[in-house]
């Protein structure tokens, strides 16, 4: 039953912010700002560049980050953040929402009339809180959903997700089909076109999922005028999108900040279709005027009497009224523009921020799929009749903090349920654009059914013709064993092992004369302390010192979507027992194997590996194609 179907994903999500908030916690008390600040977490020291009037009681607030530019951190638009003073960080804050954030710039809503006297005193910094917004979301779409779901004639599309009614399809043709489309990628938006509510895009690695995805878009847009919500789990996925969308000249408003900045997607924004309204000449007036009010409230000092004390209570109520005039044109700006908009554009939690939050649309579109967490994909879908899932569910599935909730189900996403209860809405993509064939291979057998076939434009190319496109280095025998550092595992000779191998690729292609058109390069490992040995070791090659802008050294996950000329994968794992921890999740090693384009190189240690039903198969693959090597016909005696 679909009410006991949303209660149990509820229960999972209790589990799971639990856990989040418990690893949240441990990694926040008793730090100080400075480890915050390496974490990600903080941002200090800062200074306040503007304050102007926001939306109805907010303020908004504009600060730079001064110092420690250079670490990366996981501020995003919607985090729930607090302004902090380092005199006093206990008593010295106040909260509020990211409503902007760009480089070292970031915009601040805060619930307050004006800045309170100690942002004046300098020591400024700004913590990341937990992020309660994304679960309470998460619930209430769940809660809506099991209530919809008791209703009989409610939502024909809960049903067909939940208790696997069939989904239906048109049979008549309404649309011309894009010609440069490849055939399985025309299936796709047939499919998409004439679902009345459920169709799935399964996209393996490289087979231009997102091309097929906006050509549907394309075409539903253009059918009845339908207005359409594209929402996807990253800042990333969702900006690709909105590029291409607004590239093919339909009107786009991607609700939220850019994680990118460039001039379609800035332009695509709904900030910046504000900008161009003209009705903003009038909210800047209001705005000034709101402000000088503020100023003159902000004259009365502390030490004053009642008369005063009602005469600047007089200026913030006439500061409010005006900001609550504000917020009535903002809002049918808003109107506006959604109005007209074919398109909108946002994460999973965005597609409920305020500015969209009672918008109902034609068509849902979810892209990357296979990542996002069910919970999430229930907001959107509420908003929907009909539901386009993108995705591929052999890739990396959505992060999970707690092991409960993975293995009591939170793991399963809502695409590979689809998949499993909806073959008819499912069309897989079949033509890659990426890999030689010799790559592909070994994934399309395990994963694909044997159905990927390398287009003719890659299925050949290699660095050089001679060159072996797919190689497995057997590190078995060499002593090569694994440590533990932390918690992290590690083999420091295996890296070293690695890195000769790449010299000495990096010689071959001087010798060939191919060095000035030197290929991009990933190194990656599914061990975060082994990556960092890598780095290490990359610094202090000397050889590879001009080509460091072309090699990328990071784990797995960090490369999902990306692709480059040459990977090589250390897989790290090398013990008497046969414990291959991390590597069982053959997903991310699918994920590991099809970053390459016209080189992939994976160095393991077979006895350890073999243990594996799918390193065994992949070994034996790697011996068929003839291209198993021992690691010591590369050591120097």
């Amino acid at each position: 039953m679909p009410k006991e179907y949303f209660k149990k994903l509820q229960d999972l999500l209790l589990t799971e912010r639990e856990e989040d908030l418990q690893s949240y916690l441990k990694l926040t008390e008793n730090t100080s700002a400075a480890d915050r600040r390496i974490l990600g977490l903080t941002w200090y020291p800062i200074a306040i560049r503007n304050t102007e009037i926001g939306r109805g009681d907010y303020l908004t607030v504009e600060l730079e980050r001064t110092a420690h530019q250079d670490l990366s951190h996981q501020f995003r638009f919607g985090s729930s953040v607090v302004l902090f003073s380092n005199h006093d960080p206990k008593n010295d804050r106040v909260e509020g929402i990211v409503s902007h954030q760009s480089g070292n710039r970031m915009k601040l809503s805060l619930r307050v009339d004006e800045l309170p006297d100690w942002t004046r005193d300098g020591k400024l910094g700004i913590d990341l809180l937990f992020d309660n917004n994304s679960y309470d979301e998460m619930q209430n779409a769940l809660k809506q959903a099991a209530v919809q779901s008791e209703n009989q004639s409610e939502n024909t599309l809960i049903k067909i997700l939940t208790k696997g009614d069939a989904a239906a399809f048109q049979n008549e043709q309404k649309f011309i089909l894009p010609g440069h489309l490849n055939e399985s990628q025309q299936l796709a938006v047939h499919k998409i076109v004439t679902a009345n509510h459920l169709a799935i895009v399964h996209g393996p690695p490289g087979t231009g999922k997102t091309t097929t995805l906006v050509q549907a878009i394309k075409a539903l847009a253009k059918q009845d005028h339908q207005k359409i919500l594209v929402v996807a789990p990253s800042n990333t996925a969702v900006d690709l999108l909105t590029e291409k969308l607004a590239g093919e000249g339909l009107n786009v408003i991607r609700v939220g900040n850019p994680a990118r900045v460039s001039e379609r997607l800035i332009s695509s924004t709904l900030d910046h279709k504000m900008a161009d309204h003209p009705e903003m000449k009038t909210i800047k007036a209001l705005k000034k005027q709101a402000n000088e009010y503020k100023n003159m409230a902000h004259k009365y000092k502390r030490s004053f009497g009642k008369a005063e004390r009602d005469q600047r209570k007089a200026l913030f109520d006439e500061a409010h009224k005006i900001g609550r005039e504000v917020e009535k044109t903002e809002q049918y700006i808003m109107d506006n523009l959604f109005g007209k908009a074919q398109i909108v554009t946002a994460t999973l939690v965005g597609a409920n921020h305020y500015t969209v939050k009672n918008l109902k649309y034609h068509t849902v579109v979810i892209d990357e799929a296979g990542q996002a967490l069910e919970p999430a994909c229930w907001i959107p879908i509420l908003k929907g009749q009909k539901l386009i899932l993108a995705g591929d569910h052999f890739q990396l599935s959505p992060t999970i903090k707690s092991n409960e909730a993975a293995r009591n189900g939170l793991s399963h996403t809502l695409l590979e349920k689809s998949v499993l209860l909806h073959p008819e809405s499912v069309v897989l993509l079949e033509e890659q654009y990426r890999m030689h064939q010799d790559i592909m291979a070994y994934s399309s057998k395990v994963f694909y059914e044997n159905k990927l076939r390398a287009h003719f434009s890659v299925a050949n190319h290699c660095l050089f013709p001679e060159d072996e496109t797919l190689t497995f280095i057997d590190t078995a025998g060499c002593s090569y064993d694994e440590k533990l550092d932390g918690t992290s595992t590690t083999n420091p000779d295996e890296a070293a092992f690695l890195l000769r191998h790449l010299v000495n690729l990096t010689e071959r292609l001087k010798e060939k004369d191919l060095i000035k058109d030197f290929p991009s390069v990933a190194i990656i490992s599914p061990y975060k302390q082994q990556v960092q040995i890598l780095k290490e070791l990359m610094r202090e090659e000397t050889t590879l010192a001009s080509y460091t802008d072309k090699i990328a050294v990071n784990t797995i996950d960090s490369f999902q979507g990306q692709e480059r000329d040459v990977v090589y994968i250390s897989l790290t794992r090398s013990n008497s027992d046969g414990v291959i921890g991390f590597l069982s999740d053959i997903r991310r090693m699918n994920v590991a194997m099809t970053r390459a384009k016209k080189k992939l190189v994976v160095i393991g240690d077979s006895s350890t590996l073999s243990k594996s039903g799918f390193y065994a198969d992949f070994i034996q693959f790697a011996e068929n194609l003839g291209t198993y090597h021992s690691a010591w016909e590369f050591i120097s005696v």
